[in-house]
């Protein structure tokens, strides 16, 4: 496989130029610095699922929202703390590549299972093939419930009391269209096939940031049941990019199956992340982490952690 390494960032702070470094320690009193996963277009992250941490090093695959044949759609990223990060990209087989593939999750009970969304609502089951250098896909099945206008950069599997539950939403758009928060029971059948049970919407305007608003760039569910919802600016391709996690309300899933969300009027922002434009959130397995990529389009991808899925 070929693998692209990043050098770490270099941040000015206090008028002082300081190399960063990358780990997961939550002793460390200072935030994570963000790491670069790629320099263009073509190489940010629109959604991501980690895979592994050993230590302070993390493993994550992450989707890439391109749309012509040929360019990535699915890549490995591997973290280490003051060491460069790498992207090894991953081969889309099985047929036609999906056009803009905005998040992605680990289906529950697997190790090689994941669930990639693209932004119109078509949901693809994927598989790790070929010793993790490919993947292939297993089941293609539209979202249920698209609205009209829909435009989805979230989704995320959660599982408790034994059932499973899909969450994700429409990202909404400015101050004239909230997000959509979708949730469903959802299981896979013996061929593969994704099956989304009965659905349950709320709304949801972000508290930050204002400008160019989309009200939900991803979505995950912590053990506890609270959901994170990531917010972000975007005023183009070039910037200027901020978002923040926010702490949006509960997902229920009664010992029946059945689901619920309970979405906050006012939602409390857990924290702002100024110059980036954030399309990826996702809880460390086991862990009060959570990792964070953005898609800072022509200025590439970063990603971080921070504790925020207590």
């Amino acid at each position: 496989m070929r693998k692209t390494v990043l050098t770490a960032m270099t941040a000015l702070g206090a008028g002082v130029a300081v190399v960063l470094t990358t780990g997961l320690s939550t002793a460390q009193p200072q935030a994570a610095p963000w790491q670069r996963v790629g320099d263009d277009m073509k190489s940010g992250i629109s959604g991501l699922a980690v895979t592994s941490r050993s230590g302070d090093d993390l493993r994550a695959l992450v989707v890439r929202d391109n749309k012509r044949p040929g360019d990535n759609r699915i890549a490995e990223v591997t973290q280490h703390p003051g060491r460069p990060t790498e992207v090894t990209p991953i081969t889309w087989l099985s047929g036609a590549e999906p056009v803009d593939l905005e998040a992605l999750d680990a289906v529950p009970g697997t190790s090689d299972e994941y669930v990639a969304v693209a932004s119109r609502g078509l949901a693809y089951h994927l598989k790790l093939a070929d010793a993790g250098e490919a993947v292939q896909v297993l089941d293609i099945a539209p979202l249920p419930a698209i609205g009209a206008g829909d435009d989805f950069e979230s989704f995320t599997l959660t599982s408790r009391k034994g059932k499973t539950a899909a969450v994700w939403a429409d990202r909404g758009e400015g101050s004239g269209r909230p997000a959509t928060l979708y949730a469903a029971p959802f299981s896979v059948n013996s061929y593969g096939e994704s099956k989304f049970g009965a659905v349950d919407k709320a709304t949801l305007r972000a508290p930050y940031p204002k400008a160019d608003v989309r009200h939900a760039s991803d979505i995950e569910v912590t053990k506890s049941g609270r959901l994170l919802v990531s917010s972000a600016s975007d005023a183009g391709d070039d910037g200027p990019f901020d978002s923040a996690v926010s702490d949006a309300g509960r997902l229920f899933i009664t010992s029946s199956g059945k689901v619920r969300l309970s979405v906050d009027k006012s939602p409390e922002v857990l924290e702002k992340f100024d110059g980036y434009k954030i399309e990826a959130l996702n809880c460390v397995p086991g862990s009060a982490i959570a990792a964070l990529g953005t898609d800072d389009e022509n200025a590439g991808g970063s990603l971080t952690t921070r504790r925020l899925c207590d």
